[in-house]
């Protein structure tokens, strides 16, 4: 399960972020997803839950906000977001000129921190 390495990195990212900003916990952590990743997001949710405890994260809140795929036609120009089956034709001109411009990755977007002294 390449999650729990993920989660591992996640976190690491999350104690930088907080000893760089004087951060005593974080609160909320909110990541977006592509559903081409290749990342589970049940998965990652239960790493996260498990190896937060006794990190700066024990009891943030974890969001996974889910990216559907993003098809860019070079053709016309035509940008589409892609459901169910994943058609890599333009459903405007109908050109195989296309390529994806979002929904293969995983980000970390926003960290909500408590300061010290807070």
């Amino acid at each position: 399960m390449h999650e729990y390495s993920i989660v591992q990195a996640l976190l690491n990212q999350c104690e930088e972020h907080a000893a760089k900003h004087n951060a005593r916990r974080i609160t909320r952590v909110v990541t977006k997803i592509g559903v081409l990743s290749g990342v589970e997001p049940d998965l990652l949710q239960t790493a996260f839950d498990t190896f937060k405890e006794g990190t700066v994260c024990d009891g943030a809140e974890f969001v996974i906000d889910l990216q559907p795929v993003v098809l860019y036609c070079q053709n016309c120009g035509h940008e589409k977001i892609l459901e169910g089956d994943l058609v890599l034709a333009c459903s405007e001109c109908g050109s195989l000129q296309t390529c994806i411009v979002d929904g293969e990755e995983m980000y970390l977007m926003s960290l909500e921190m408590e300061e010290n002294g807070a």
